[in-house]
Parts: C-alpha cells; sequence; structure tokens
C-alpha cells in the first residue's frame, strides 16, 4: 500500500544562533538558523526527493512563524507542526571551537518543542509513514516524553519502521541517568539507530567502537546499528556484519552542526530505496560512503537545514573519489 510519506520525525524544532563575527563597534554578529535535529534529517531526505512530514511545537512568536515558513519552503510537510499561545520558540546558541566540534547553550526552560502532547500526536500520520524517526530531546520532559511514546507506539503497531537517534545534549538533562534511561528506551523500540562514538560510551563505558557497539547489540534488538566515529568515520554494524569506512579530509570544513544528522537522512534514504533486510556486505559499505559524502558536505557550510547537499552533489563527490 502506498503511503503518503517516506518519513515522519517528531521533536524539537529551534533556532540555532550561529557566531558570523564582529560589529564596527566589537559586538558579536550572530545569524539566526533554523535547525533542530529531527527537521535536519528531513531536510536531507528532501534533497534526496522523499516526502517527508515534521510533528514538533514551536511558539507563536517570529522565530515559530520563521521556521514554520522555512518547512514549508524546503517542502518539509507541516501536518504535525503546532503553535503554542504562551511558550516561545526554543533557541540555541552554538559556539563554534577551532576543529569544528561546537558547544551549546539552550533557552528552553520552558521552550515550545517542551509543549508538545500526545493529544497534538496524530496517530495516522505515523501510521501513513514508512519510516518514524525520532530522538531524546523530545523524551527531557513528561509531557513531550508522553507524546514520544504514543507515537512509537503507533509506528510499532502499524509495522513501521523505527529510526532513532540517541543525540545526547548533557545541559538538557536534570539527571543524566534519566537520559540514559531513554536512551536505552529508545535503543529497544528502534530497528535503526545512528549513535556517536562518544553516546556508545555514556551508555557502556566502552571507549572502543566495536566493543561498545556489540554490548548495545546483545542488550538491544537494533537490526542495523551505525556509530559515527566524527572525522575519523563510521561504522555499520548488520547480523554477523561489520563494516568501517573512513570519513571524506578534503579539507574546508567550517563547523560539525548538522553533520550526524545529514548521515541518517543519508542512511535513511538508502533503506528506503533497498529495505532493510538481507543487506549485503557491499550495501553497507554503499551506504557508509554515501552518508559520510553528505556529512563532509554539510560540514564545509554554516548551518544544517538550508545547507543541505543536493543528491546530486553527493553523487559526484562519491564518483569522484571512488
Amino acid at each position: 500500500m502506498m503511503k503518503k510519506y517516506d518519513v515522519t520525525a517528531l521533536g524539537e524544532l529551534l533556532i540555532d544562533f550561529t557566531y558570523t563575527g564582529a560589529s564596527e563597534q566589537g559586538n558579536s554578529l550572530l545569524e539566526a538558523n533554523p535547525g533542530g535535529a529531527p527537521c535536519n534529517v528531513l531536510a536531507m531526505l528532501n534533497q534526496c526527493n522523499r516526502s517527508t512530514n515534521f510533528i514538533g511545537k514551536v511558539g507563536k512568536d517570529q522565530f515559530g512563524y520563521l521556521l514554520r515558513d522555512t518547512l514549508t519552503d524546503l517542502k518539509i510537510g507541516i501536518d504535525g507542526l503546532c503553535f503554542d499561545d504562551e511558550v516561545n520558540t526554543t533557541l540555541a546558541f552554538v559556539k563554534t571551537f577551532e576543529n569544528g566540534d561546537r558547544d551549546f547553550a539552550f533557552y528552553r526552560n520552558p521552550g515550545a518543542d517542551m509543549m508538545l502532547t500526545a493529544e497534538d500526536v496524530e496517530e495516522d500520520q505515523i501510521k501513513n509513514s514508512r519510516i518514524f524517526h525520532f530522538g531524546t530531546l523530545s523524551m527531557t520532559h513528561e509531557d513531550v516524553c508522553l507524546a514520544t511514546e504514543k507515537a512509537v507506539d503507533a509506528a510499532k503497531s502499524s509495522g513501521v519502521l523505527i529510526s532513532f537517534d540517541p543525540n545526547l545534549r548533557i545541559p538538557l538533562w536534570k539527571d543524566l541517568q534519566i537520559a540514559k534511561a531513554k536512551m536505552e528506551y529508545g535503543l529497544g523500540k528502534c530497528d535503526v539507530c545512528k549513535i556517536s562514538e562518544e553516546e556508545v560510551e555514556f551508555l557502556t563505558g566502552e571507549k572502543d567502537i566495536e566493543k561498545g557497539a556489540q554490548i548495545l547489540r546483545e542488550r538491544f534488538p537494533v537490526k542495523l546499528l551505525f556509530v559515527t566515529a566524527g572525522a575519523e568515520g563510521s561504522y555499520a554494524f548488520y547480523k554477523d556484519l561489520q563494516v568501517y569506512q573512513a570519513s571524506f579530509k578534503l579539507g574546508g570544513t567550517i563547523e560539525t552542526t548538522g553533520a550526524g544528522d545529514t548521515f541518517c537522512g543519508s542512511i535513511l534514504h538508502y533503506l528506503l530505496e533497498h529495505g532493510i533486510e538481507d543487506l549485503s556486505e557491499e550495501d553497507l559499505k554503499e551506504m557508509l560512503v554515501f552518508a559520510n559524502a553528505a556529512a563532509y558536505l554539510v560540514t564545509t557550510r554554516k548551518g544544517a537545514i538550508r545547507s543541505m547537499p543536493r543528491l546530486s552533489e553527493v553523487e559526484k563527490l562519491v564518483e569522484e573519489n571512488r
């Protein structure tokens, strides 16, 4: 049966303020970049000509309307986008270091994305999707956590493929044990997981990626596990297969905002094309090369949602570096 959406994602939609230099008076200049991991993923999928839908909440303020207009402009579906009458849109201020890594300061106490409730989630939107994607930032507070769990249950009961990104942001958690529990919840429910090497260590205490991944695979029924290792590359673990693929190191990196989300969106694009059953070692390698290429390209640009590479750009980079 044909479904309306290739991918529906639930979670945070916010403004990332990034430093762009100094004014004549010496004051910091900040650029308002539409952001939020779930929509970063959807933006990459849209560049791959996939139909997408977003479920989340923003404030009835200038930033909320900017985000709505951005999604509309990029043709990301807003059937699940809600507005909060009282709480403002969440803001994040991003400090970028010389190596491209980042530090986040969130204005989210509360933020509109936290105000999503189970009543706001229309199960039909999820059931009418091929893949449902979520992360843990929609699980930091009780009401939005219940909304997330409702969406996950709807996907599970309808046989929708579930994708999960732990996306640990330590400043947003009052108790890291709760963060760990929510990450474990996601791993227990998903079919596909994209996780960073730092998050593997956080969950398992294991610095060695392969050993940490093995621990997670023994504990959770994830069919397809990806571990990203920043500039060093990425790993895929599937059945009895394990594949490593080095990253693209071609210079020009500005910042790493959205790189993991770009990688994730690229993986979901491949799975929409090929499915998750009976993947070969060659399939996994092809998937990692494509996702690494897309992630590299986004690091050469500022922002994320509006900076995703076109499918043709990714394919060109892959071809040129065979």
